[in-house]
C-alpha cells in the first residue's frame, strides 16, 4: 500500500514496543512500502512478451518439469519462477505477498480488525500479555499486562511462537475463544467473543514538562491524520505550547494519510512531496490545499532507523519547509512507491511503480539491503549510508542545508542506534534466553508492584540481586560479572516494568520520557519557544 509495512522497536523508544504481536489482528505490518493508491481491484495489464522470451521460458519450464532429479508439481515450478523474477529486480519492496498476508495488510491500513485485542510476546516459552488494546475485548474482560497465558481452550501454549499463539486466538466476529492466564499464584480463565477492535494510528498523546505536548504516531493507516487532528487539539486545549510528533519506529503505511498530516501543519500551496514513475509518464506532486490548523505552535519531529516511508515523508516536507525541527538519527531512507496489484489466487503482487522527492526535490533513498520490515538487529541500518561529504546538498526554503541520498539527516543528531557495550555483552551472555530474562522482569515487577509507593522509585541493588537470584534458580544466569556490568541498564528496565505494574502504562511512558535523551533534546529546543521559527534561533545557538 503505498507506504505499508516495517516493524523493529528503536531502543531509544519512551514506550516499550518490544517483540510485541498484536493479537486478534495477526502479526504483520508489511514494512517499507506503500500504497499510492487504495483500489487494489484495478488488475495490471502485462506487457506482451516478446517472442524468443516466451520460448525460452517455455522451454526452460519444460526442462525442469520433464528432466529435474526432482519431480516438482507444476504450480511449485511456476511459483519459483516468479520468485526468481522479482528478485532478479533487486528491488526489496518488490515482493509476491501470500492471502494471508494480504489479508492482514488490509486490515492494518483500514485500521480495524476482528479480534480479541491483545499485545503479547514470549517469554521463558510462554506467551505474555504486554498490553491489552485500549478498548478492546480483553481490556474490557479485565485481562491485564504481564499474564502469562498458558492454556487456549485445553492446549498448552508452551513453546507456540506468536504466529501459533495469534492463529488460535483469531476467528469469525462473534466467536469466542476460551484461555487461562497464570497471575501470580492464581489461574484465571477468560471466555471472551471476537469483536471489532480498533487499531490507533496515535498510540500516546501526553503534556509533558513546560508545556510541550507529545504525541506518537505509529503507522499512517485509514485514520492517522483524523486521530492526529484530534489528539492535538485536545492537547492544545490542555494549555500545550508546543508540540513533539513521534515518528520513531513508524514504518509508513497509506501516502494519502502522510499528505493530510503533512498538510496539517503546512501552509496552502506548499509542495509535500512529487512522485516520479518510468520514463515517459508525467510526475505527479502533491501540495497543501488547506491553511495550517495551529499555524503558531513550535514543532519537533523525531525519527530514527526505523521511520520509513510515509513518516519520511511528513518529515521531509516539514523540514524542507522549515516548519518543524527534526531530531534523532537519520531515517531509514525509503525514496520509492509500490502499488498492490490483486491475483487470481487471493494473493497480490506488491510493485515499486514510482520514486517519490522532497518539495526541495531530495530523494532520500539509501541503496537498500533489505526491506524495513525485516530490521531485527540494533546495529542494521538496512542499507548502504553515504557520509555527509558526499551526498547532494540542497537548501530549505529558509536556506538552511539538508542532505539528500541516505534517509532524512535529522538537524539535531541525538541518541544511537548501537547499544551500548555492558548490554550486548548481556545479550549475547543470555543468547536464546533473553526470554527468560523478560520474564524475570515481568514477574519481579509483579510481585514488588504493590510495595512501590512512587512511579520514579529508584530500583536497589537488593532488587537486582533478586533478579539474578531468579535466573539463577532458573538455570540461564548471565556470568555476574556481565551481569554487573550491564547493572545500570538493567535496573531502568527494571523500574519501567515495575511502573506499569504498579502505576499503569501513563505512568511508565513518563517515566520512560525521563530517560529519553532524543525527547529531552527536543522538549529542550520548544521550551521557550513561541512561534516555529524560534526553534531554530534555539538550534542556532546551540
Amino acid at each position: 500500500m503505498p507506504d505499508l509495512f516495517p516493524d523493529a522497536p528503536p531502543p531509544s523508544r519512551p514506550r516499550a514496543r518490544g517483540l510485541v504481536v498484536a493479537l486478534g489482528f495477526g502479526t504483520l505490518l508489511a514494512v517499507g512500502s506503500w500504497w499510492a493508491g487504495r483500489d487494489l481491484t484495478a488488475a495490471a495489464s502485462p506487457a506482451r512478451a516478446p517472442l524468443g522470451g516466451a520460448r525460452l521460458f517455455d522451454q526452460v519450464v519444460a526442462a525442469v518439469a520433464q528432466k529435474y532429479v526432482d519431480s516438482l508439481p507444476a504450480d511449485s515450478i511456476y511459483a519459483k519462477s516468479v520468485a526468481g523474477m522479482l528478485s532478479e529486480l533487486q528491488d526489496p519492496f518488490t515482493s509476491f505477498l501470500a492471502e494471508e498476508r494480504v489479508r492482514r495488510l488490509s486490515e492494518q491500513m483500514n485500521g480495524t480488525i476482528s479480534g480479541i485485542g491483545l499485545q503479547i510476546d514470549i517469554r521463558d516459552g510462554w506467551p505474555v500479555v504486554i498490553e491489552p488494546l485500549l478498548g478492546g475485548p480483553s481490556e474490557r474482560a479485565g485481562v491485564l499486562a504481564g499474564d502469562r497465558i498458558i492454556r487456549i481452550g485445553k492446549e498448552s501454549t508452551k513453546d507456540l511462537d506468536r504466529d501459533e499463539v495469534s492463529s488460535r486466538v483469531r476467528g469469525p466476529m462473534g466467536s469466542s475463544v476460551t484461555f487461562t492466564v497464570q497471575r501470580g499464584d492464581q489461574q484465571i480463565s477468560f471466555t471472551i467473543a471476537r469483536d471489532k477492535v480498533h487499531l490507533r494510528a496515535v498510540q500516546r498523546a501526553a503534556i509533558l514538562p513546560n508545556g510541550v505536548g507529545y504525541v506518537d504516531v505509529n503507522v499512517f493507516n485509514a485514520f492517522t491524520a483524523e486521530e492526529l487532528a484530534t489528539a492535538v487539539d485536545s492537547l492544545v486545549k490542555q494549555g500545550a505550547r508546543s508540540l513533539v510528533m513521534d515518528l520513531r519506529g513508524n514504518p509508513g503505511g497509506l501516502l494519502e494519510q502522510g499528505v493530510a498530516v503533512a498538510e496539517l501543519f503546512l501552509d496552502r500551496g506548499q509542495s509535500i512531496v512529487q512522485l516520479r514513475g518510468r520514463p515517459g509518464t508525467p510526475p505527479q506532486t502533491y501540495a497543501d490545499s488547506m491553511p495550517q490548523r495551529w499555524p503558531t505552535l513550535p514543532l519537533a519531529v523525531l525519527v530514527d532507523r526505523a521511520s520509513a516511508s510515509a513518516s519520511e515523508i511528513v518529515a521531509g516536507a516539514l523540514q524542507d519547509h522549515d516548519r518543524a525541527v527534526v531530531v534523532g538519527v537519520t531515517s531509514f531512507g525509503k525514496g520509492s512507491a509500490q502499488n498492490v496489484y490483486p491475483l487470481s489466487n487471493g494473493g497480490a503482487l506488491r510493485l515499486t511503480i514510482a520514486r517519490w522527492f522532497t518539495p526541495v526535490g531530495r530523494s532520500i533513498s539509501r541503496a537498500p539491503e533489505k526491506d524495513p520490515d525485516e530490521l531485527d538487529e540494533e546495529t542494521d541500518t538496512g542499507g548502504v549510508s553515504l557520509p555527509d561529504t558526499i551526498r547532494p546538498r540542497f537548501r530549505t526554503d529558509a536556506g538552511r542545508t539538508v542532505f539528500g541520498g541516505g534517509g532524512i539527516t535529522p538537524d539535531l543528531v541525538v541518541g544511537d542506534t548501537i547499544a551500548p557495550l555492558p548490554v550486548q555483552a548481556l545479550a549475547r551472555a543470555m543468547g536464546k534466553n533473553l526470554g527468560a530474562y523478560q520474564d524475570g522482569l515481568s514477574k519481579l515487577g509483579l510481585e514488588h508492584r504493590r510495595s512501590m509507593k512512587a512511579p520514579n522509585e529508584s530500583v536497589t541493588r537488593a532488587l537486582l540481586d533478586e533478579l539474578y537470584a531468579d535466573l539463577l534458580q532458573r538455570k540461564v544466569a548471565p556470568p555476574r560479572g556481565v551481569y554487573d556490568a550491564a547493572g545500570p541498564w538493567i535496573a531502568r528496565s527494571l523500574g519501567y516494568e515495575m511502573t506499569r505494574q504498579a502505576f499503569g502504562s501513563e505512568a511508565e511512558f513518563m517515566r520512560r520520557s525521563q530517560d529519553d535523551a532524543t525527547l529531552l533534546r527536543a522538549t529542550q529546543l520548544l521550551t521557550g519557544s513561541r512561534t516555529p521559527r524560534d526553534v531554530f534561533g534555539t538550534l542556532e545557538k546551540r
